[in-house]
């Protein structure tokens, strides 16, 4: 653990200057608690001398026209795409309060305030969940992404859940890696239908010294990047020089799930340690290209290990920009496939947890994330063809507010982008614009989320999202 708790520090030089938290709220407020700070002051030493509560619209924000379906231009207050920026327009916030909840952005979060968050009744989760996304976001807005598997099958991991694995019989077949002008044509596909961020997938388990393919891969992030697209890849294990390259052809967001708990992770993958995953998303962090983090339910976790995931996702220096949350599709020859298929009918095997999430594991697991992690885009993914439309909707209620869409999810079945479509229309949603930040939420803009900040004068303890 002590290995885990150096690699969340690291790729922020200013962790080292960090000050001792404000005070905390009254334990009696149960989610609510003050945020902890990331100093960026010559002067670590200063002190905060005031808080004011603020109810209006953050400084600086960026404006931009957006068409809509009845062909009426509006005016949509957005912030910065930059995360960085983003948050820089927030440095001296301290929390937020609506309806009876208050909320922070924090980063020493206890296992134990998460799991009592975790367990609260799940309407009154629910309740502070959506109350907390609409602190923060807009809840009309939804991002979509599209994910394409550029090289399908023949990893050498032994990942239990994953079709790819030479490991495994499963009805996949290795493919080589695919022509970027083939990667680009399907990219322009998905911008027709909507899709705002392109997602590239690779099945091995590190780039290592494949020169060649990622000569190319770089090739697509330039191509993608060059449609207007946002671009997010998952290739593995990277190094700091390889993070750096996809930083400079034009990489928006990288990929690497953490799957589910450190003390769980050994019953699932033996080929890659939790301190590799870890590295490389420091190294990602520290190129500068935004964090997608996030894990899988269905594993035969237990809850615990889904708090446990959680803990290590909230604890980081940063937040990951966009945390997905999957549910497992079983696969037929994968080992957690056949186990899953072999406890229909059998409840001490159902109990175990392989498999058998339902709606309200994932709603639950998505409003304790909109909690801890406020200012972080959530995202509905793998497996969400097994929910109907008013299920998925209780996830996008939870705090949701992002998809995957297509057809595919590598090599599981997705909705198809014609049936996203109708279920946005049916829900009055819209898409995020691709290289937009998101909107200012309504409550914000509108004065109803109180906002309280603190000054200490020209040089103040300022907090960081």
């Amino acid at each position: 653990m002590t290995a885990i708790s150096n690699a969340l520090r690291r790729g922020s030089v200013a962790a080292a200057l960090r000050r001792s938290h404000p005070p905390r709220l009254p334990s009696s407020v149960a989610v609510l608690v003050a945020a902890s700070s990331r100093s960026l002051s010559t002067n670590p030493r200063q002190v905060v001398v005031d808080n004011f509560v603020s109810s209006s619209p953050p400084p600086t924000p960026q404006r931009r026209w957006q068409q809509r379906d009845d062909d009426v231009d509006v005016e949509i207050m957005r912030h910065p795409n930059d995360v960085n920026d983003r948050n820089a327009n927030y440095i001296d916030e301290r929390g937020r309060s609506m309806s009876g909840v208050v909320s922070a952005v924090r980063h020493d979060w206890t296992r134990s305030e998460i799991a009592e968050v975790y367990s609260l009744p799940f309407h009154e989760l629910m309740y502070r969940a959506s109350t907390v996304h609409r602190m923060y976001w807009d809840p009309s807005e939804v991002q979509q992404c599209t994910l394409l598997s550029i090289k399908t099958g023949g990893c050498t991991e032994d990942c239990s859940y994953c079709s790819q694995s030479t490991r495994h019989k499963t009805f996949v077949k290795p493919t080589p890696t695919m022509k970027v002008r083939e990667v680009l044509e399907a990219a322009a596909r998905a911008k027709d239908a909507g899709s705002t961020r392109f997602c590239m997938g690779a099945a091995w388990r590190e780039l290592g010294n494949k020169k060649n393919a990622f000569g190319h891969i770089l090739e697509m992030v330039r191509g993608v990047n060059g449609m207007g697209l946002e671009v997010c890849c998952t290739l593995g294990m990277l190094d700091a020089d390889q993070a750096r390259q996809l930083k400079e052809a034009g990489l928006t967001a990288y990929n690497h799930n953490l799957d589910t708990s450190p003390e769980h992770y050994p019953n699932v993958i033996t080929t890659r340690t939790y301190q590799d995953r870890l590295e490389t998303i420091a190294n990602v962090r520290d190129a500068g290209i935004s964090v997608c983090c996030g894990g899988i339910l269905g594993l035969g976790e237990k809850e615990s290990d889904r708090v446990g995931l959680l803990h290590v996702l909230a604890t980081m220096p940063e937040h990951p920009e966009s945390v997905p949350i999957n549910a497992l599709v079983a696969v037929e020859g994968t080992p957690l496939g056949d186990a899953a298929a072999s406890a229909e009918g059998d409840d001490a095997k159902k109990a175990e947890g392989i498999a058998d999430v339902d709606a309200f594991d994932m709603a639950r697991m998505i409003a304790t994330a909109r909690i801890v992690m406020p200012r972080t885009m959530v995202r509905l993914s793998a497996g969400r063809l097994s929910f109907t439309d008013a299920e998925q909707f209780l996830m996008f209620q939870a705090g949701a507010n992002s998809i995957f869409n297509g057809d595919k999810l590598l090599t599981t079945d997705n909705p198809k982008f014609d049936a996203d479509a109708a279920l946005f229309r049916k829900l009055g949603f819209v898409g995020k614009p691709a290289h937009a930040g998101p909107r200012v939420a309504p409550s914000e803009v509108s004065g109803l989320v109180e906002i309280t900040r603190v000054s200490g004068g020209a040089e103040d303890e300022r907090q960081y999202a």
